[in-house]
């Protein structure tokens, strides 16, 4: 089974999306950088992984299932030749669970070859694979990927490479950062209102486009900016520098929200803002909403640790003699992937993955501090644990609002059915997974600490209204998908 879902023992949390890589040098091969940086964003995507390179005359690819050292071994690496190259890990959104479906995907056709690698989920990826293939466009995966790559490929047998990706931006709604390839030019695009994270960064030979700056940081690289909402940066073949075209403007983005919360790493800069300084932020936040006296606060590892240290700092700078410590410590070990055929099974899970540490618990009143919660199941797991090791209090701090809605941007989020918070109140929920205590952050205090108004963060997780336009479900915008033309005439 996998990771993050309910029998797996990622616990209790939303499952990661995907990452993205670009990179263009002057004269050296790209793919090793690639892959590097592939493993500095392997949080973000487990399920598979891949390259695709291009040499000036063609184009080498390699994807395979896992993680990125199960995928590439060092021939697979060799043999993707040429200065350009663009990566893709993967976590399933949209989509099978098989090769087929593994990015980048790439696409052969009169007008060159292809290359595309995506983050985020499209809301109206039927209604443009339906047009496509009326007009007699071949699918080969149930992905949203692919719509994206015939449709840019269609595009550009008509128009230059920026007026191809505009159409193709007029025409795709939802959520989207790429890095694509077209021959040996490497490009990056951010959807128009900046949903997924996308950032530039500058190389001694060249430059590159990743999910999160840690992964230019990993390639010895300096972070230069974020790539804007409705922005398309075009790498030079040369690696000498790039040119920006600013295709859409929207009044307000929808940076996700949870980014900062939980998806990035706490290294990574997004909007010239630390992560992990966001989320010890958070923290302070939690404990001036939410603060409960306690002999010991402990984070949850590794999601809850800046969270906690931020809290505990500011109990102390009140004047209260909370600690903070590690009370549960991590079996790193553990594979994302292991046989659970009972629930009993299912349940020892969350103890091959955490112990606590007993002389940190034993006689004290415990505050547990995580980022979110889901389900609820694996939450109270960790609370009957940390009861099991002698706590007399065990009170549990959430650096995030409730979870009651689902995410169709590319988290693999739960449905409302699954979701604890979504006809529960935090009392109720303190009771169901036997906490003497349990309390949230609110939205004012992330949009706070993030420093970004509600109006221009996603947030549909929580309030149940979305920046796009999705079926059946409110919008807190004035948004409205493209018209497609289901008949597939041009």
């Amino acid at each position: 089974m996998t990771g993050g879902r309910e029998d797996g023992p990622e616990f209790d949390h939303p499952t990661e999306k995907c990452g993205v890589v670009g990179v263009s040098l002057s004269d050296r091969e790209a793919a090793l950088p690639t892959y590097y940086a592939l493993y500095a964003l392997q949080h973000r995507g487990q399920e598979s992984a891949g390259i695709v390179s291009h040499d000036g005359f063609q184009q080498h690819q390699h994807v395979g299932m896992g993680l990125v050292g199960d995928a590439f071994d060092e021939a697979d690496v060799d043999a993707l030749h040429g200065s350009a190259a663009i990566g893709h890990v993967r976590y399933p959104t949209a989509g099978s669970v098989d090769k087929s479906c593994a990015q980048p995907f790439s696409v052969s056709f009169k007008g060159g070859a292809l290359g595309l690698s995506h983050n985020g989920n499209l809301v109206n990826a039927d209604d443009v694979r339906e047009e496509l293939a009326a007009s007699g466009h071949a699918f080969t995966s149930d992905g949203d990927t692919e719509v994206i790559a015939h449709d840019l490929a269609r595009n550009l047998l008509e128009a230059d490479l920026v007026r191809a990706v505009k159409e193709t931006m007029s025409r795709i709604h939802g959520s989207y950062s790429l890095t694509i390839m077209h021959d040996d030019t490497v490009l990056g695009v951010r959807d128009p209102l900046g949903n997924r994270p996308l950032v530039l960064g500058e190389l001694d030979d060249g430059y590159i486009l990743a999910s999160e700056s840690a992964a230019i940081d990993t390639v010895g690289g300096e972070l230069v900016r974020d790539v804007k909402p409705g922005e398309l940066v075009v790498l030079h073949e040369d690696g000498t520098g790039y040119d920006s075209y600013q295709l859409v403007e929207e009044p307000n983005t929808a940076h996700c929200f949870f980014e900062y919360v939980y998806f990035a790493r706490p290294d990574s800069v997004i909007d010239e803002e630390l992560v992990y300084e966001v989320r010890r932020e958070l923290g302070r936040h939690l404990w001036r909403e939410a603060g409960v006296e306690s002999d010991v606060v402990m984070p949850v590892p590794d999601s809850g640790r800046a969270f906690a240290s931020g809290y505990a700092e500011q109990a102390q700078s009140e004047g209260e003699g909370v600690e903070f410590a590690e009370g549960l410590m991590k079996n790193r070990y553990v594979g994302r992937t292991f046989i659970m055929p009972t629930q009993e099974a299912r349940e020892r899970a969350v103890r091959l993955k955490l112990n606590p540490i007993k002389s940190t618990v034993e006689d004290r009143a415990v505050t547990i501090i995580d980022d979110s919660i889901v389900r609820g199941t694996t939450s109270g797991q960790l609370v009957d644990l940390v009861r099991e090791a002698g706590a007399s209090e065990v009170h549990v701090r959430i650096g995030a609002p409730p979870i009651n809605a689902p995410c169709y941007m590319g988290i693999d989020m739960a449905t409302r059915d699954e979701l604890i918070a979504s006809d529960k109140t935090a009392e109720e929920i303190a009771e169901e997974i036997g906490a003497d205590s349990l309390s949230y952050l609110s939205l004012d205090a992330v949009t706070d600490a993030i420093g970004k108004s509600e109006a221009d963060l996603c947030a549909g997780c929580v309030t149940g209204e979305y920046p796009y336009d999705v079926a059946g479900e409110a919008s807190d915008r004035d948004a409205e998908r493209p018209a497609i033309d289901a008949a597939g005439d041009d």
